[in-house]
């Protein structure tokens, strides 16, 4: 054990490197450096969240090559356009995968940017990974980002509304055409060139709120 740890720091660090946007990859890569403590702040943000349809099914009736292979093509859009547009992704849960765009660096056009996100990654992912579908839910709101866990063992990441309802309009994604909700929220803080992408679609009370 105590000659692996090193080895997946720097998997890690190379990683955080490789980033496209390099402010975003120079704060994150902040975080393994021991110059950040436990704590959050308060930010503004838009976070996207995607999550695979029938992924449970998909793999019962598929071998484990197969399966993986699709999970990767799959993590492999949604990475892309998320670094793309200026965003990080925050962490993979299973077969879906939790963005934020506005930390932990500030982007002013965060809403804009997630937006934007997710509709090339629905449009690339009906393209490239047909196998399987995805829906895609993105809010805009205040959350708590920072750093939680342990002081030896830590994660980055973001609590509140936000996040809460990124994750239920995924849910509800699944089941409407093109499979990508936002909050009007959302749109009304993208600016006209983005929200000129976006049609009102009915009003609704998320699960839980």
């Amino acid at each position: 054990l105590a000659q692996q740890v090193p080895l997946v720091i720097v998997q890690l660090r190379r990683g955080l490197h490789e980033h496209r946007d390099p402010e975003v990859a120079a704060a994150a890569a902040a975080l393994g450096t021991g110059r950040l403590e436990l704590g959050g702040e308060t930010r503004l943000c838009s976070v996207l969240f995607v999550d695979l349809v029938g992924s449970t099914t998909y793999a019962t009736q598929h071998g484990p090559t197969e399966v993986v292979a699709v999970l990767n093509r799959f993590f492999g859009v949604v990475v892309d356009e998320v670094d793309r547009h200026g965003g990080l992704v925050n962490k993979f849960i299973g077969d879906a995968v939790l963005a934020i765009f506005g930390a932990p660096v500030e982007v002013p056009d965060h809403a804009a940017a997630a937006l934007a996100a997710a509709r090339t990654m629905a449009a690339r992912l009906a393209a490239e990974v047909p196998e399987i579908g995805a829906g895609i839910g993105v809010a805009t709101g205040q959350v708590v980002a920072g750093n939680v866990g342990h002081e030896q063992r830590f994660e980055y990441t973001v609590i509140g509304d936000a996040v809460n309802s990124a994750a239920r309009l995924t849910d509800l994604a699944k089941e409407v055409p093109g499979r990508v909700l936002a909050s009007w929220e959302s749109v009304a803080a993208a600016g006209e060139q983005e929200s000129a992408h976006w049609v009102e679609h009915g009003a609704t009370v998320l699960r839980g709120r």
